[in-house]
């Protein structure tokens, strides 16, 4: 690989993470604990020598490590399909460092850069309704909904993580997966 390979398939690890709305839901909210963004940064670095680490890697391998990754240090489990895409595109991006093709690499990431920009992810306060404020009044005090936005989706898809802590999920009549985060 040519000395700015290293560099640039970086730079697509980095842009495929920023561009994933899931994992930006873990960032935002401090999944990670008080060092989300430093593990964010490690994250990329990770990903960059497991590749150099192992040869002919199966885009199946790389998912894997990205859930183990999450798991571990964002206590996140992705359960919305995005997981197998984002592992795929940081793949398919490593396979074209190889083979020299630089400007398709900076196409690529250029492409991540613009959805990155259309999707638009959000916490917003939950609306109560009368069941669930009969179900437990102090953890609808605390309760926030996550509530994810893409207009670049085609079909409306959640794009919300679970803590493996266990907040409580439940459907909202609109279709979205609410999801509560218990407090301590």
């Amino acid at each position: 690989m040519a000395e700015r390979g290293p560099g640039l398939f970086a730079e697509g690890i980095r842009t495929a993470l920023e561009a994933w709305p899931a994992f930006q839901v873990a960032l935002e909210n401090g999944f990670g604990g008080a060092h989300s963004q430093q593990k964010a940064a490690w994250m990329v670095t990770a990903v960059e020598q497991y590749f150099h680490d192992n040869a002919d890697l199966e885009s199946e391998e790389v998912e894997e490590l990205l859930a183990d990754i999450l798991d571990n240090e964002f206590d996140t489990v992705v359960e919305d399909g995005s997981l197998s895409e984002v592992a795929h595109q940081i793949w398919s991006t490593f396979a074209l460092c190889q083979r020299g093709q630089e400007s398709e690499v900076r196409a690529r990431i250029q492409q991540l850069v613009e959805r990155r920009d259309r999707v638009r992810v959000e916490v917003v306060p939950a609306r109560g309704s009368g069941e669930e404020a009969e179900e437990d009044d102090s953890e609808e005090d605390g309760a926030e909904a996550m509530d994810c936005d893409s207009q670049a989706a085609p079909e409306p898809r959640s794009l919300c993580p679970a803590a493996a802590e266990g907040p409580s999920k439940e459907e909202d009549p609109d279709g979205w997966t609410v999801v509560r985060r218990k407090r301590k």
